[in-house]
């Protein structure tokens, strides 16, 4: 393994003390600390991070809105969310915004190293003080929707393709499609009519002038 890491958390004392000791392995390379989600968004294909550690509380765009869209950016990156909140709410929805892996800021540095290797080998991590307080992922047998793919729900419920979608958003045409089907398979929908009842429904649609 030799894993190429970013650091994205805006306490500098928290990314300092990470980075010296993570810097201390020899199959780990620190590619960049920053401290804020629109800067690794911005850096992320430049960095080219194997795994990201990420805030979740940060100023501007939040750690799980920062995960899903270098998600679409960047899919092969892994995410790591290191975090002082042990709700299952917070852990239920790092896991749904694409997270790999969620690791409280507590936790030994050494169990930092786990989680990475864990991540690099194609794996899930979750520490043991999240994984007693997590609840099940889903309360009703269906897995809640990102806010990415609310936002995609919504534009597709009005009528619009998915290279509409695509360009409103400024996202691939494949990239809406991941998402689109991951709605799908979510609600249990597999027509574009299905799609448009249960916004209508759910009042997703509300407020956009139909």
């Amino acid at each position: 393994m030799n894993a190429r890491v970013l650091i994205v958390d805006d306490h500098p004392m928290i990314t300092e003390g990470i980075q010296a000791i993570l810097e201390s392995y020899d199959d780990i390379t620190i590619v960049g600390a920053l401290n804020s989600g629109r800067e690794a968004i911005d850096q992320v294909c430049q960095l080219a991070p194997d795994v990201i550690l990420m805030d979740l509380n940060m100023p501007g765009i939040s750690g799980l809105n920062a995960t899903e869209m270098i998600l679409e950016k960047r899919p092969e990156t892994r995410i790591l969310i290191l975090s002082m909140h042990d709700s299952p709410e917070y852990i239920n929805s790092a896991l749904s915004h694409g997270a790999k892996g969620y690791v409280l800021k507590d936790v030994p540095t050494e169990e930092i190293k786990t989680a990475i290797e864990v991540l690099m080998a194609g794996g899930e991590y979750l520490c043991t003080g999240a994984k007693t307080s997590l609840s099940p992922r889903i309360a009703d047998g269906r897995e809640p929707l990102t806010g990415r793919e609310q936002t995609i729900l919504l534009e597709l419920a009005q009528g619009k393709t998915n290279k509409d979608v695509a360009a409103t958003l400024d996202i691939s045409v494949r990239t809406v499609e991941t998402h689109r089907n991951n709605i799908k398979r979510k609600l249990g929908i597999s027509s574009t009519a299905g799609l448009t009842r249960y916004a209508m429904e759910h009042g997703v649609l509300q407020g956009t002038g139909r």
